[in-house]
């Protein structure tokens, strides 16, 4: 009896729903499959638009008419509805045969604005936002933008920055979007620590890296605010300094900032294991080349057994031994360095293995990130191209090339697979950086008094990689009007040209007995022998000088010898080798320069100048950041079949012979105590720096004590018949110190590494010296750049 009332009651229920449900809301049908299935509508209609076509919102319908639905399609068509950023509301409802869908559009951004904003213009804050006028406002996109602006303002350094988005409607349901700052005030680094470094001190650890702490000229940088993009470029130049020290088992534990809201500072914490410095054990080298010299190929070799350990030497063998290889016709060969450790002596040897590799080839090379500067400016720095064997090395060397052009904040190059296991794609990141500079310059010398200039200077000029600048500069007794231009690949090819114009007065004052009018230029070619090491300029200089003095009786008659115009056209060559790790503050390397120029292409001189520049760089306590510096100079000068002007001849510079003024010593007039110049000159220098323990790093002060040997002699016997005899109105005199004189001094300097660049004062005690010289205690040069 229960299973017939049980059966009698699903049958009524079965009857009354199959009556009940054609009539149902299709959001009520959801019950069973077969009652969703069943709903049909005829028509769509579509309410609520203003902008947006009708065939439009029907295209992102997942429901046609005529065809069956149910509240799965329902709600795909929400979602893709949703996804367009269209609309701001959107409703689905069936009302009899038709499908009702009623939508709320966005409304339309009429402007974006940002106020408060004063550390970042509105250009920079428009390039992070990703809301465009003209375009739909949505509120998932707005809060995106909120936190972009964040993230840009904590990239300069304020992280207490915060950003309101007002939306002002206006008429047919438009809006001005106003993105409300308050930069809040910046965010410094208190400190910045070191853990776990014994062989090199904070400080010289704290020299490597970029980041710089908070202090006293915070205000005229921006490397004192916690930047995480620099926080990995910290770590790996401390990596590279400490593998090119010899420390092979470096590695950094930790690299952390914390972030004190408080106080609205950082802490940056470096933990680190130096490990052992290494030396050089055996190097060898084995090539399964046949046609490759072994012998040969070892002179690219420039790890030598006993040295310190270098991973930037090993680098430059790497690529020298593959373009050496590549010449000679190995296009896909490789060099592979395998390192052995000797863990208890302390040695690594090296084996340099040189074999075949993968015939693989560069499909593409994809330059990204370059909106000003010329894609052809970055591919010349690549010694490879698209068709070209591929090779790792070569890549490694392109980016290094990219970084020295100081065009970029970053540089990246990666490679993924191409179109067939034979090609591999080349993708180059790049992140672009000011490279325009207009500034003005205030310094003062000893020997001109106070000096300012007007800059105007671009490095990648339009571009193109060129480099141009104008300056104007005036100082108590000068006057100086330059303009400069170099193309660093002319007709293509890895050789610079420069051209240089200018004009400079100057008048007479302590080192000077003369006023001097000088109008000329240069064009000049540089030529690189092997890769950037050494180099051939080739220079042809043209000029016109003109020497005047209201007194020339008060002139020596030597002097009033070279009064006058006369017009200089010569030639000359400089071979320059240079390894040192740094153009402007070098701490390790040599430099060799080796100039000869030939006065007499034309003009009125007739002369041959020889002269010889060398310098040597050497960290002599690395963990204190002691650098010794030797450098030695000379010069002859030989006139040709005419006699030379005393203008012509070489006058001592305050520079490499420090305790003595300019043009203070050397063949001199007795009886006016002009400076007559000489046709030799020699000097040597030794030199150490260090920075001064008790001050803060960031003031940027170093000290250093010196000891400087120079000699200038023999005046050309034309300029002495005229002191000794007399010329025009002057007296007879004698000649003092034409013969061969050392002069020795010692002393101390202080540099100051500002951010307007670099200035240094010496002081100098004369230990040898001879009558008539003059000496000078105390000398200050540099200058000012803001």
């Amino acid at each position: 009896m229960q299973r017939v009332q049980n059966l009698t009651r699903t049958i009524l229920v079965a009857a009354v729903m199959s009556g009940v449900a054609p009539i149902m809301p299709w959001s009520f049908a959801g019950l069973g499959a077969d009652e969703a299935s069943a709903a049909v509508v005829s028509r769509i209609v579509v309410r609520g638009n203003t902008r947006i076509e009708a065939s439009t919102v029907e295209s992102y319908l997942t429901i046609r008419p005529g065809r069956a639905f149910g509240p799965a399609e329902i709600d795909e068509s929400l979602k893709t509805l949703y996804a367009t950023g269209l609309f701001e509301d959107v409703a689905i409802n069936q009302q009899g045969g038709s499908l009702v869908v009623t939508v709320t559009e966005n409304p339309m951004v009429n402007r974006i604005s940002f106020e408060g904003n004063r550390r970042l213009d509105d250009k920079t804050l428009s390039g992070v936002v990703r809301t465009e006028e003209r375009s739909m406002l949505t509120r998932a996109k707005v809060q995106s933008d909120v936190q972009n602006v964040l993230e840009a303002y904590r990239r300069s350094g304020r992280y207490r920055a915060t950003v309101e988005p007002k939306i002002i409607s206006r008429s047919n349901n438009r809006v001005d979007l106003v993105f409300e700052i308050n930069e809040g005030d910046r965010t410094g680094i208190e400190r910045i620590t070191f853990i776990g470094n014994t062989k090199f001190s904070d400080g010289r650890l704290a020299d490597v890296i970029r980041t710089r702490e908070s202090g006293l000229l915070s205000f005229l940088r921006t490397t004192d605010s916690f930047d995480p993009d620099r926080l990995d470029a910290d770590q790996e130049l401390l990596r590279q300094f400490y593998y090119r020290h010899g420390y092979a088992d470096f590695r950094i534990v930790s690299a952390v900032a914390d972030l004190d809201r408080e106080e609205n500072v950082f802490y940056v914490t470096f933990t680190v294991e130096e490990g052992e410095q290494y030396t050089y054990g055996d190097i060898d080298l084995q090539t399964t080349l046949t046609d490759v010299d072994p012998e040969e190929l070892r002179r690219k070799i420039r790890t030598s057994a006993g040295d310190t350990y270098s991973s930037l030497e090993v680098e430059k063998t790497l690529e020298d031994m593959t373009l050496d290889v590549s010449r000679q016709g190995y296009a896909f060969a490789q060099i592979r360095p395998r390192a052995t450790r000797d863990y208890e002596n302390r040695k690594i040897s090296l084996t340099y293995f040189v074999e075949e590799g993968p015939r693989v080839y560069v499909e593409r090379i994809n330059i990204r990130g370059n909106d000003r500067t010329r894609e052809y400016v970055i591919r010349r720095e690549f010694d490879i191209a698209e068709g070209d064997a591929f090779n790792r090395v070569l890549l490694d060397k392109a980016e290094r090339r990219l970084k020295d052009l100081q065009f970029f904040k970053d540089v990246r190059i990666t490679t993924s697979r191409g179109s067939s296991p034979d090609r591999i794609v080349v993708n180059v990141d790049i992140e672009e950086q000011p490279t325009g500079e207009i500034g003005f310059g205030v310094g003062y010398s000893t020997a001109d008094g106070v000096i300012g200039d007007i800059t105007l200077q671009e490095r990648n000029f339009l571009g193109r990689g060129q480099f141009i600048r104008a300056k104007v500069g005036a100082g108590a007794s000068n006057q100086v009007y330059e303009f400069a231009f170099t193309e660093p690949y002319f007709l293509g090819r890895r050789i610079s040209l420069s051209l240089d114009v200018y004009r400079r007065n100057f008048e007479a004052n302590d080192y000077r007995s003369y006023d001097s009018k000088t109008t000329g230029g240069s064009v000049s070619f540089g030529l690189p022998l092997r890769d950037d090491e050494l180099r051939l300029n080739l220079i042809y200089r043209i000029f016109d000088e003109d020497l005047t003095w209201n007194r020339p009786q008060d002139l020596s008659g030597g002097l009033q010898s070279s009064l006058g115009r006369n017009l200089t056209s010569s030639i000359g060559y400089s071979l320059v080798y240079d390894t040192r790790d740094s153009k402007r503050d070098p701490r390790d390397g040599f430099y060799f320069a080796f100039s000869q120029e030939f006065a007499g292409v034309g003009g009125d001189s007739r002369y041959l100048s020889t002269t010889v520049d060398a310098r040597a760089y050497k960290e002599l306590l690395p963990e204190w950041g002691v650098i010794g510096i030797l450098r030695t100079g000379g010069g002859y000068l030989n006139g040709l079949g005419q006699n030379l002007r005393s203008s012509e001849q070489y006058q001592h510079s305050d520079t490499w012979l420090r305790g003595f003024e300019m043009q203070g010593i050397g063949p001199r007039d007795s009886r006016t105590g002009n400076s007559l110049g000489g046709r030799w000159y020699v000097h040597a220098n030794a030199e150490a720096e260090f920075p001064i323990l008790g001050l803060p790093r960031e003031l940027g002060l170093s000290g250093a004590v010196f000891t400087d040997f120079g000699a200038l002699w023999d005046s050309d016997p034309a300029v002495n018949n005229c002191v000794v005899a007399g010329c025009g109105p002057a007296t007879a005199a004698t000649v003092q110190s034409n013969g061969f004189a050392p002069r020795v001094s010692a002393g101390f300097g202080i540099k100051w590494a500002s951010p307007f660049g670099p200035i240094r004062a010496d002081f100098a005690w004369p230990i040898i010296k001879e009558t008539g010289d003059r000496t000078q205690f105390f000398r200050i040069g540099g200058g000012t750049r803001f």
